[in-house]
């Protein structure tokens, strides 16, 4: 049967192994295998939600290695999985190369048109690293794979000694007239998303949620995370699809479904867990752990539409609590109940649809 997409048949092309299905519990051990492109052991995880929109594969540098310079024509953004290592990044038509270190739950940019080398700092042990990018789109438009691998085309990248450095918050971004203001944090690396405390509070979800909104300069992707407290659940909503979401921390479950009389997916989830709501699904998290779970989602380019935190239509777009269905907290309490937790879920919220979240003594930057 032909592949549906020119990246499809590249994908099936590459020889490794291609994960499928809804979620991938444990992306720190899910089978790889070699790449002769990349020069080491890989593999391309393609969840419902994904096909004909975003790439993610995870890549691993062996104890004490260093992969091959590689230079590609798309964006693509690295998330940490496990290990300790280096990324130098450079262009023929620049004076000066970057160098940075990184850790687990670092994430960071390589810029399309240049040079990158990816180095496992560790003697002892590999570095797995989850790769995201918009290669199903871009070969879709361009459906030469060689034109993003094997172009001689580069881009000057900039001399500042800081290109890499830690993401600075540059501007205030308001979403509609009378609605507040958010700060979106801008960078090419951001240190560790399993400790980032530079958080907003984002009510609209509820869970006493707080949330932080990413995007790398020179490019269209974004990205966003949300955490929220142990003992409590987010509000189901629904967006566009190719959304990929990475556990920095916590654990939960999740809950997808394509309408009211489909089959429920549930999804366990705990650091290193990846999942991609499929396109206009409704989708619930829930934290059954000790403390505050979080989730990291790496969005697609922009014409998907719905990427954002935000609802249009609220009606639409969103179930609140007191119009979701009796088994979505009974089940929760029931959770909660076989780790010996209870349910920090307020009962007024079930009964007031405008119910306020008191987020005194929350901490908030």
């Amino acid at each position: 049967m032909a592949s549906e997409y020119t990246y499809d048949a590249w994908m099936e092309a590459q020889g490794i192994p291609i994960h499928r299905g809804y979620f991938v519990e444990d992306l720190r051990t899910v089978e790889v295998g070699p790449w002769a492109q990349r020069g080491c052991d890989a593999a391309f995880i393609q969840l419902a939600g994904m096909p004909g929109v975003v790439e993610s594969r995870v890549q691993e540098i062996p104890a004490g290695g260093t992969l091959p310079p590689f230079k590609s024509s798309i964006d693509e953004i690295c998330y940490v999985l496990m290990g300790q290592g280096s990324t130098t990044v450079w262009s023929s038509k620049s004076e000066k190369r970057h160098s940075f270190e990184w850790s687990p739950r670092s994430m960071f940019l390589l810029p399309r048109n240049t040079w990158h080398q990816l180095s496992n700092m560790q003697g002892d042990n590999p570095v797995r690293l989850l790769h995201y990018n918009y290669a199903p789109m871009a070969m879709s438009a361009v459906g030469n794979p060689d034109f993003f691998f094997n172009n001689d085309y580069e881009e000057r990248l900039p001399i500042a000694d800081d290109l890499f450095g830690e993401a600075q918050a540059t501007v205030q971004e308001h979403i509609a007239e009378g609605e507040a203001g958010r700060t979106l944090w801008q960078g090419n690396f951001f240190p560790d998303m399993g400790v980032w405390d530079k958080l907003m509070h984002r009510p609209g979800r509820g869970s006493l949620n707080r949330s932080v909104y990413m995007m790398t300069p020179g490019t269209e992707l974004t990205m966003h995370m949300s955490v929220f407290g142990a003992g409590t659940y987010k509000k189901g909503h629904r967006h566009g699809p190719g959304r990929v979401i990475v556990i920095p921390g916590g654990e939960g479950y999740s809950i997808m479904w394509a309408n009211e009389d489909s089959e429920r997916i549930v999804i366990p989830w705990h650091e290193a867990s990846m999942f991609v709501p499929p396109d206009r699904w409704f989708h619930q998290h829930f934290n059954v752990g000790e403390v505050p779970g979080r989730y990291l989602a790496l969005h697609p380019p922009h014409q998907f539409a719905g990427m954002g935190e935000d609802i249009t239509d609220r009606a639409g777009d969103q179930i609140e609590y007191t119009q979701e269905e009796n088994w979505i907290r009974e089940k929760f309490e029931s959770e909660l109940a076989t780790r010996g937790l209870k349910s920090a879920m307020p009962d007024a919220a079930y009964k007031e649809t405008d119910y306020t979240w008191d987020y005194k003594g929350v901490a908030d930057s």
